[in-house]
């Protein structure tokens, strides 16, 4: 699969993002910050961090990596938590920028912080 960043921004993302010759495609599902005990962390960073964690699980059971996310959208219970938001995903996706939204909006479970949902291709 080739895929290309157009546009990126040095921050974790691209304006859009590119992917030519794949042949699956994995939807994953909005995650929360809820361990396989449905535990919640109190603070936004271990949250953040549990997401990522909860998304890469996913990705795994589809045989793919974080490196395969071609899109995702970040919910965001507060526009405070957008440098935090970025700084964990800076840390977990590296140089890797797919095309994403972030979203300030009310969650599900007030509760949880954050929910990103995600899309892969392989």
């Amino acid at each position: 699969m080739k895929h290309r960043s157009i546009n990126p921004t040095g921050a974790s993302f691209s304006q859009a993002y590119e992917i030519k010759g794949f042949k699956r495609l994995v939807f994953v599902s909005g995650q929360v910050p809820e361990d396989e005990k449905e535990k919640v962390p109190p603070d936004f960073r271990s949250q953040a961090e549990l997401v990522w964690k909860n998304i890469e699980l996913q990705l795994k059971a589809a045989n793919m990596t974080l490196q395969d996310i071609v899109r995702f959208t970040i919910y965001l219970s507060d526009r405070k938590y957008r440098g935090e938001s970025y700084e964990v995903r800076h840390k977990v996706l590296g140089a890797h920028e797919p095309s994403m939204t972030i979203i300030i909006t009310g969650i599900y479970d007030s509760q949880w912080l954050l929910e990103i949902d995600a899309i892969a291709a392989k």
